[in-house]
């Protein structure tokens, strides 16, 4: 599957689509959220962690800098105040 720039996605409306991203993680957030970043544009992406189905190994390598590849489905924001 073909990476997708953060740039795009952001102005993409959130249908549940498959998408791959790649880039450098800002931010990982409670073994579960990661804020991810390729230089397309100053804003990130958030990327959802399974994290009851990923080995603890890898979640132990996604550290602030590390480059990451995800493949997920892209859906709008849940929390208040969060852009689409």
């Amino acid at each position: 599957m073909k990476r997708t720039k953060i740039k795009e996605l952001l102005s993409t409306e959130p249908k549940g689509q498959t998408v791959v991203v790649q880039g450098w993680v800002r931010t990982f957030r409670n073994n579960q959220f990661i804020a991810i970043n390729d230089g397309s544009t100053i804003q990130n992406i958030q990327a959802v962690v399974d994290f009851n189905n990923t080995d603890e190994s890898i979640l132990k390598r996604i550290t602030t800098g590390a480059c990451v590849s995800v493949a997920g489905e892209l859906i709008p924001s849940p929390a208040k105040g969060h852009l689409p």
